[in-house]
């Protein structure tokens, strides 16, 4: 006999699941049965690829039957590949790559919220105890001769025994305790298979007594009768026009363990030269891993309904992490491995394809824009990433952007804007930086408020680096307003008369700032503002270089920006006057330093500004 304690996370796990979530503990029966299914794909698999197992005498199924009373029993049985005893105690006494910790922070309080976390992070065996006060799980893995025995009441940790099993596979027996009796029955079981797990591609059988009755009501006989409770089809391969919405909902929520309706769904068979079916559900939130390099796929591939992996990101571009579904090919090879599928070209077709297929879907939801600001909401930023990073297929993702806008209380499209710019307008314009708020109120947009021109507002920090790789949309050249070109548009003749006339006062301010600046010019974009900091059209912004050093690059060039000043300000006419008194060196640190500030930059020594804006203040006092 071999005791253990439980790891400490478990512990933990198995006390917030027992004492939580008993309004849902009907989960716990979908959770068993989806492992049961796995371990029959992977048996299954290894008995059509791996010589050793080839010989096998295979029968995959699900076998259920339970004993109700005093002590009531539910067992649950499969023929899949079975676990050794190292893995009974690693899969079953310790937390996986899951990740329960992050599970544990996740736990609300909300027994509907926390119930469907259960099967997101891959614990969904522990939810057993929900409904038993004990548990055992005999198993013999494939091509070993001994079983072994797992045994725990889900409090004081567990042991493991030698045990006596003919064939491979598991045994799960359930000692119900009172929160569970009620699954000692045939037609609360009957209705739960029905309910969460129709479509496992296995028959799942259901041992139980077949009572007569006679004309009294008085038994008059009893036998064992054994019926298959489940379809046993793959449900994708059902055609799209015989599904019901209500189906689809269910098949999503028994796939991904999500107890929410999905966002939507495509579901498409190709035949011809290239024969493959696709699945693909967009959860209504996103999953909590999305944003992790090493987030779960959450997509299958079959060969012909056999399962083949659920684990490679190759299937479908990173940017579409946040799809979950399945695809099941009838021209792949069974023994396909990581390395075929990443060079296939059966599969890079198939991945092309769904991914023409997911956007053709994204491009129908956007027509009704309430409905994609909910999509975009969760899932926007990978939307960003894929304009980024996915050549093949940026016009539609581009078409597919959102953002803030000048115009708008809601989000709007590139395709939004060019159908409502001026018929003069050369470009589109848009602002870059950290916070909505403050871009709102900047002074870079005072000229295009006057002008009654829209400007688009990024906010999010990713954002410069994927406008920076759409230069155009619709033949039309997309500028920052960060940028010093930006204005040229809009520069007139009568500016470069102001220049002239305000040449001492430029040169005087240049010569006071020094090399903090790359020039100090007029500026044409400026109406209520003193004052206002660009950057050169080559130079990254003061966004892009927070980026730059958040991913490590310490060693950035020195970029010093350009001043810009308001020929038509107060301020700077009374300049003019001032150019020999000793305030106008603080008064250009002041336009300069407010300026800075304005665009979200740190100031380097805010003691000194403090100090300059007192002394200007006493002087006018």
């Amino acid at each position: 006999m071999s005791q253990h304690s439980f790891q400490t996370e478990v512990s933990q796990l198995l006390n917030l699941i027992i004492h939580s979530l008993y309004s849902h503990k009907e989960i716990f029966l979908r959770e068993l049965i989806s492992n049961a299914s796995d371990a029959l794909d992977k048996l299954r698999y290894l008995t059509l690829t791996n010589d050793d197992f080839k010989s096998l005498n295979f029968d995959p199924k699900v076998s259920m039957d339970f004993v109700d009373g005093d002590n009531p029993t539910l067992t649950i049985t499969d023929t899949g590949i079975g676990m050794s005893k190292k893995e009974l105690e690693g899969n079953l006494g310790t937390i996986a790559r899951s990740g329960t910790k992050n599970f544990l922070n996740k736990m609300s309080g909300d027994a509907q919220k926390d119930a469907q976390l259960i099967g997101q992070f891959g614990v969904g065996f522990y939810s057993s105890f929900m409904v038993a006060d004990h548990v055992d799980v005999v198993s013999l893995k494939a091509g070993n001769k001994e079983a072994w025995k797992w045994s725990s009441d889900g409090k004081s940790g567990f042991e493991i025994v030698k045990d006596v099993k003919k064939d491979n596979g598991t045994i799960i027996t359930l000692h119900l305790n009172d929160e569970g009796k009620e699954f000692a029955n045939r037609w609360q079981i009957e209705n739960l298979v029905k309910k969460y797990s129709d479509h496992i591609d296995f028959p799942i059988f259901l041992t139980y007594a077949d009572i007569e009755y006679d004309d009294e009501g008085k038994e008059k006989s009893r036998s064992s009768k054994t019926d298959q409770i489940n379809n046993a089809k793959a449900f994708w391969t059902r055609s799209p026009k015989e599904v019901k919405k209500k189906e689809y909902k269910e098949f999503y929520k028994s796939l991904s363990n999500d107890m929410d309706d999905p966002f939507e769904w495509v579901h498409y068979r190709a035949e011809g030269s290239l024969e493959y079916t696709i699945l693909f559900f967009i959860p209504s939130k996103a999953p909590s891993d999305i944003f992790r390099a090493d987030y779960q796929s959450g997509v299958k591939l079959y060969v012909n309904r056999v399962f083949i992996t659920d684990d490679d990101k190759e299937l479908l571009p990173p940017w579409m992490r946040f799809v979950k579904g399945v695809i099941d090919s009838s021209d792949l090879p069974l023994n396909v491995s990581r390395e075929i599928l990443q060079q296939n070209r059966v599969m890079a077709n198939i991945r092309s394809n769904s991914v023409k297929k997911v956007l053709d879907k994204l491009q129908t939801v956007a027509k009704n824009k309430d409905k994609y600001a909910e999509f975009y909401e969760q899932y926007g930023r990978l939307i960003k990433e894929g304009v980024y990073q996915d050549f093949e297929h940026k016009d539609a993702l581009t078409d597919l952007l959102r953002y803030a806008s000048t115009k708008d209380d809601g989000l709007v499209s590139l395709k939004e804007y060019v159908g409502r710019m001026k018929d003069d307008q050369k470009s589109i314009y848009y602002i870059t930086g950290q916070n909505q708020i403050s871009l709102r109120n900047s002074p870079l947009l005072e000229m295009y408020e006057k002008k009654d021109i829209e400007v688009l507002i990024l906010d999010d920090e990713i954002d410069e680096i994927v406008i920076s790789s759409v230069p155009k949309y619709d033949e039309k050249e997309l500028k920052s307003v960060n940028r010093s070109g930006a204005a040229d548009d809009f520069s007139e003749d009568k500016d470069k008369d102001k220049e002239e006339s305000l040449k001492p006062v430029l040169k005087k301010i240049k010569k006071i700032l020094g090399d903090r600046v790359k020039d100090v010019k007029i500026s044409s974009r400026l109406s209520d503002s003193p004052s206002c900091v660009v950057v050169d059209e080559n130079d990254p912004t003061s966004q892009m270089q927070e980026i730059m050093r958040s991913m490590g690059q310490a060693e950035l060039p020195d970029v010093k920006p350009i001043l810009e000043v308001n020929p038509n300000h107060k301020i700077i006419k009374k300049l003019k006057e001032k150019t020999r008194q000793k305030s106008f060196n603080d008064i250009a640190f002041l336009l300069y330093e407010q300026a800075l500030i304005q665009e979200g930059v740190k100031l380097d020594n805010p003691a000194e500004f403090t100090e300059r804006l007192n002394k200007v203040i006493v002087e006018t006092l």
